[in-house]
C-alpha cells in the first residue's frame, strides 16, 4: 500500500492507535480507490456508493481491530465486495417478493372471473322468473314491493320466487354446477 500513495505505515499505525486526524485521512485517501471497487462490483451506481459508503465507515470505526497494516486494502475489498454481494441479494429478494405480489393480484382477478362465470352460469339457468326476481332484487337492489308490481307478483310469491332462485344459485354453486339451479324447487 505504501506505494500506492493513499495509505502509508506510519498512517495506518497512527489511525490504528486511535489518532482522529490520521482515521480521517486514511478514510478520506481510501475513499476514490473503495469507490472505484464498489463500481466494478456492485450491481447498480446506487448500490456501489452504498457499498463504499458503509466500507469506509466500517473503516472508520474499527481500523483499531485490524492486526496488520499491509492488510489493510484487502480488508477494505473484502467489505466492499461483501456488501455488494449483500446488496445484489437483498434487491433479488425484494425482485422475488414484488414478482410474487405482482402475480397474487393477477390470480386473485383470474379467480373472481372464474367464480363471475360460475355465479353467471348459475343465475342464467335459473328459470326466467326466478332469473328476473334474482337480478332485479339481488343484482340491482329493488325493493322487495317494487320487483313485485313490476313482475306482476304479490310481495309474498315474489319472496318465495327469491328464495327458491338464491337457494338453487347456492346449490349449483356448492356442487360445482352439477344440480340445475332450476330443481331446487
Amino acid at each position: 500500500m505504501a506505494e500506492r500513495g493513499w495509505a502509508s505505515e506510519r498512517l495506518i499505525g497512527a489511525a490504528q492507535r486511535g489518532d482522529v486526524e490520521s482515521i480521517n485521512a486514511l478514510v478520506h485517501n481510501a475513499h476514490p480507490h473503495v469507490q472505484r471497487f464498489a463500481h466494478s462490483l456492485c450491481a447498480s451506481p446506487q448500490d456501489a456508493e452504498d457499498a463504499a459508503q458503509e466500507a469506509l465507515i466500517i473503516l472508520y470505526r474499527k481500523i483499531g481491530s485490524l492486526r496488520a497494516t499491509g492488510a489493510l486494502a484487502s480488508w477494505m475489498f473484502r467489505i466492499v465486495r461483501h456488501e455488494c454481494l449483500r446488496r445484489a441479494q437483498l434487491m433479488a429478494r425484494r425482485r422475488e417478493q414484488s414478482t410474487v405480489a405482482e402475480m397474487l393480484p393477477l390470480e386473485d382477478e383470474v379467480l373472481q372471473r372464474l367464480e363471475a362465470e360460475r355465479v353467471a352460469r348459475a343465475i342464467g339457468d335459473l328459470p326466467e322468473l326466478q332469473r328476473r326476481v334474482l337480478i332485479m332484487r339481488d343484482v340491482q337492489g329493488h325493493p322487495g314491493r317494487t320487483v313485485a308490481h313490476t313482475l306482476g307478483l304479490s310481495v309474498a310469491a315474489m319472496k318465495s320466487q327469491l328464495h327458491r332462485a338464491r337457494t338453487a344459485v347456492r346449490l349449483a354453486l356448492h356442487n360445482g354446477s352439477d344440480a340445475r339451479p332450476g330443481d331446487a324447487g
